[in-house]
Order: structure tokens, then sequence, then C-alpha cells
């Protein structure tokens, strides 16, 4: 979502010049992975997670979505992607959110043992569904842990996105911190809007002080649009992290 005025893994270059340890994107299959691992390995970046596909909340279609994160896990493994975020995908109307939360976590239990093998986190991401991602299933995050702590696997952790769950239930540094055990990778956006730190509502030197001081060693994706320069965004980002993390 930054840098997006440039051809795709031309941004990683932009990525270092600006400071940042690793970079992420959405769906791989869409992506020249060489291109991107390249330019990743010339500047020193770390591939941090791309997004796994499939859908999780349909049991007529649990089988597909297992091929479809384990294809996943093999590819980051090939290219030495660190984590693959998982969405569990919409709400069927067919079927109860019971029985869909239990199919979310029986994909995820069937392709765990696949991603400790690989090295690879599954991050699993709640989504608001006020505003960007309506009828999507999963949008708390009691029940992102909930479901974590079913799969009950190393390599199976929450996707804590802080822009989507201030929309969703507010609190952040609460709900963030609380269950920092369970967090395997943080996105970063202000409220409204999903642009850089100190556009919105969310004071983000507290946030990520709360962050560090919870132990929290993982990456901070800063998945947002940026309100003008790019760089000026990434800054913005820069001037509110800890003394220990910038």
């Amino acid at each position: 979502m930054v840098y997006d005025d440039e051809p795709f893994h031309e941004r990683v270059a932009r990525a270092a010049d600006a400071g940042a340890d690793a970079v992420e994107f959405w769906d791989w299959r869409e992506k020249d992975l060489d291109a991107i691992a390249a330019a990743a390995d010339e500047h020193g970046l770390a591939l941090a997670t791309c997004t796994a596909g499939g859908t999780l909340t349909d049991p007529d279609r649990s089988s597909a979505a297992v091929e479809t994160i384990r294809e996943s896990i093999e590819t980051a493994a090939d290219y030495g992607i660190e984590a693959l975020i998982a969405t569990t995908g919409p709400e069927q109307a067919a079927y109860g959110r019971e029985i869909q939360h239990e199919t979310v976590v029986d994909v995820l239990s069937r392709v765990a043992p696949a991603a400790e093998r690989a090295g690879v986190t599954i991050a699993l991401e709640p989504l608001n569904t006020a505003i960007d991602h309506p009828e999507y299933f999963l949008s708390s995050s009691q029940e992102g842990f909930e479901i974590v702590d079913a799969v009950d696997s190393p390599a199976v952790a929450l996707l804590y996105d802080t822009y989507h769950q201030q929309i969703t239930e507010g609190n952040v540094i609460h709900t963030l911190t609380d269950g920092i055990k369970r967090v395997g990778h943080v996105h970063i956006a202000d409220v409204p809007g999903r642009h850089e730190p100190g556009t919105g509502e969310l004071d983000y030197a507290t946030v990520l002080e709360a962050l560090s001081a919870a132990g929290y060693d993982g990456y901070i994706g800063c998945e947002f649009t940026p309100t003008g320069d790019s760089d000026d965004a990434m800054a913005a980002v820069d001037s509110r992290l800890p003394e220990s993390s910038s």
C-alpha cells in the first residue's frame, strides 16, 4: 500500500531507503517472486509476510482451503517468507457461526504441522466489517485468540491490525498487549481513513511503546495509504517508534 507509484519489485529499494527491515505483500500468486526476492536480498531486507489464500469458513470447501494454504506454505519456505496471512473469508449463509468457527479451527489445525515443519507462521487476521469488509466472518480479536488457542500450534498466531480493531472494538492497547504471546504479526494504520500514524485518533507513540513494553519483537507492517508523499508517511511512523525500536 506504500510506494504504490512504483513497479512492485522496485518498491523494495524505496522501503530499504526509508529504514524498513522487511517488506510484505498480499497475493503471491500475482507477483514476480523471483524479482521481489532478488530485490530484498540486494537491499538486505527480509520478506515478512504474504497472504495464504483459501476460504476457511465453508465446510464444503475446507479440503480445498487446506491444499491452497499448504501450497502457500511451500512457496513461503522456498522464498524465505516468514509468515502467511490467513483471512477467514466471508460468513456462509448455509451454516451457523459455531460450525464456521469450528471449520476455521479444523483448516488451521490441518495445515499447522506443515507450517511447523517449514518454519512458517500462519497469522490469522480479524478484519472490520463496519467499513472495509462487510460480511467477513472474523472481526473480533477475542474470537481470533480463541481460534489460535484451539489450534494450539506454535506455527499459528494472530495478526493484530490496529486499524481494524480500533473500528471493531477499540481498547487497542489492552486487547493487543493482553494477548501478546499469541500475536505473530502487527499491522498499523490510523482511524479514520486508514492513513499513516498521526492522521487520526490513535495515539501511536503510546500504542507502540506499550507494544514494546509487552515484549513484542516481531514485525510491524505499515498497511496504510499515505495521505501524501510515501517517504513522509514512513517518517511519521519512525517518529512514533520507541527509542529501542527506531
